[in-house]
């Protein structure tokens, strides 16, 4: 059962069709018709021949179908990890330079390990500390970066190496003089003949067109006499097999960067398959499985100079609406890309790197997210704050930067409001046995002799202080007029060491203030706790109810010197049940 799970294609070959092939080898196909185009691009982008773009559509998406969960994801090359990659690695090596190429694709190896090893630990949920809103604000940096980035083929000038991007769109401005209109006018006129293209039918291969366009236009003109800078010789034929060079010294300097690539690569991987998943019903998209699938895809790539690949949400979309069913679609791809380098490498020569930069910049045009800046500045302001930062950071100090900054906020706000969680005093509707937030409904009965609140959080470590002082705070408010302290722990669905000791304490107050101390609908497991560490037989269990109604007739019966009904349900544990 383990081994058909980690190899997800003994489930859906067994059953594969002749129609399902013609399906796949359609979408397959139209997914490397923009893939080509693309990885030249993003491998530019990366410091990277162009070349390397094409590697990357090779042997990953080969090796990701045997293991992947997910039918529809396409991955390869994309903008933000060739970001990532030139940012890092520049400030090592020389972009394009043999020692430079060696160190991307030992980035790629260890990014594959590292994915690998987190879904060996099933550790797949650490990507959840990289919010939304951080996400939001790294990718609309990293928008603004990409472009800045391209502007060096845009206007047709040589741009030194900067450490920041400021110092970039600087000296560009200064030197605006020396920049060529024809690189400009193509650039910009790849852009609208693009967005053109896709006004009109989104599936047409208008990067493709593009490119082809662009060859002609470089042939027929001659525009290299006009010093347009083009792709050049591209070497034809597949990768050879080379073993990536790793030591101990280049893990120690490349582990930032390597950290950085597999977070945001898995939570845009993640969020894309996870979205197709939820347009369709025939597979259900395991994470952990994922992991494996694009840590080992870059793992084998590395060997056969690819980039690292990530899901790219574009090609992934057009998998979909092209009608792709099984992963046998990647694998078509991949074949598709290994006959587009045995036989139109040398198509290739011509092709502007003014076009490229036109594609790159249309690719990216959804990663600059206003409108939803704007509603996180509606509608909550505190994520809004946590995007600006994020996006102030990663476009003034750096990528790797933005990103430890978008983590590091994540988890202080997860921490902040975990240890301030929201506590409701309740009160009694008329003519029921239902209970509410006093703050939020009108006319609630509420007696002065019992005090009844609901704690909606886990209690533990973070937050047992705030709860314990949140109690006492608010008896001391009611001057000795409390008799009966009623939690409504319904929503409290973990308590830890620190949490239970509070318990006790809270008892033991109240005990020496004479008021009572019930708890009501105390789920299951944290009932097993309250009973295994002792808690429960101190406090007392003929003073836990399955409901506040229950304990609240229970206190009143007591006060009329009736026999008190309780029912022992309240208590039940599986410790005590099996004698642990």
């Amino acid at each position: 059962m383990r081994f058909k799970s980690l190899f997800p294609l003994l489930t859906w070959l067994k059953n594969y069709q002749t129609a399902n092939l013609k399906a796949d080898g359609i979408a397959g196909v139209t997914v490397a018709i923009l893939l080509i185009p693309q990885g030249m691009a993003y491998a530019m982008l990366a410091g990277m021949p162009p070349i390397y773009g094409l590697y990357a559509g090779l042997v990953p998406l080969f090796v990701y179908a045997l293991f992947a969960s997910s039918y529809h994801l396409a991955i390869g090359p994309v903008a933000i990890i060739s970001l990532l990659i030139f940012s890092g690695v520049s400030q090592i090596e020389p972009t394009g330079t043999p020692a430079y190429i060696v160190i991307v694709l030992s980035v790629s190896f260890l990014v594959g390990v590292f994915q690998m090893l987190l879904s060996f630990l099933k550790m797949g949920f650490l990507v959840n500390f990289l919010s939304r809103p951080v996400i939001v604000g790294f990718t609309s940096a990293a928008a603004i970066i990409i472009a800045i980035n391209q502007l060096k083929y845009i206007l047709g000038i040589s741009i030194p190496r900067f450490d920041y991007t400021y110092e970039i769109l600087l000296y560009a401005f200064q030197n605006m003089g020396q920049s060529k209109m024809i690189s400009i006018v193509i650039s910009l006129g790849t852009l609208s003949f693009l967005y053109f293209l896709h006004r009109i039918n989104n599936k047409i291969p208008a990067a493709l067109l593009s490119i082809f366009v662009g060859v002609c236009c470089c042939k027929i003109f001659n525009l290299e006499q006009y010093g347009i800078k083009i792709v050049g010789e591209i070497p034809q034929g597949l990768p050879t097999f080379q073993l990536p060079v790793i030591n101990l010294e280049l893990i120690e300097t490349l582990i930032p960067l390597v950290f950085s690539i597999t977070i945001i690569g898995i939570v845009q991987s993640l969020s894309i398959a996870k979205l197709i998943e939820s347009k369709q019903e025939t597979y259900t998209v395991k994470p952990n499985q994922e992991l494996f699938a694009l840590g080992i895809s870059k793992m084998v790539g590395s060997f056969f100079h690819a980039l690292p690949s990530f899901g790219s949400f574009g090609r992934s979309i057009v998998n979909y609406e092209s009608g792709a069913l099984t992963p046998m679609s990647s694998i078509v791809t991949s074949i598709t890309i290994a006959l587009s380098l045995l036989l139109l490498t040398p198509l290739f020569y011509y092709i502007p790197l003014a076009v490229l930069a036109g594609i790159i910049l249309f690719a990216i045009r959804n990663l600059f997210a206003f409108k939803e800046a704007m509603y996180l500045w509606g509608a909550q302001k505190s994520d809004f704050l946590m995007m600006l930062a994020t996006f102030m950071v990663t476009i003034t100090v750096g990528i790797e930067q933005g990103i430890l900054t978008g983590v590091v906020l994540s988890i202080l706000t997860v921490l902040y409001r975990s240890s301030n969680p929201h506590i409701a005093i309740l009160g009694n509707i008329p003519n029921t046995q239902v209970y509410r937030n006093v703050n939020r409904f009108d006319s609630l009965e509420v007696s002065p002799e019992i005090l009844i609140i609901r704690f909606d959080d886990q209690l533990y470590f973070a937050n047992a202080s705030f709860f314990k002082d949140f109690v006492v705070d608010l008896i001391n408010k009611r001057k000795n007029e409390t008799k009966l302290f009623i939690l409504d722990a319904s929503s409290i669905h973990r308590i830890d060491s620190t949490g239970l000791q509070v318990l006790k304490e809270v008892d033991t107050l109240l005990y020496k203030q004479h008021i009572k101390f019930y708890l009501s609908g105390v789920i299951g497991p944290v009932r097993d706790r309250l009973y295994k560490f002792g808690v429960m037989q101190e406090t007392g269990q003929k003073d836990y109810f399955l409901s506040i109604h229950d304990a609240v007739q229970h206190f009143k019966q007591s006060q009329e010197n009736n026999k008190a009904v309780w029912d022992r349900s309240a208590v039940q544990t599986n410790v005590a049940e099996n004698g642990k």
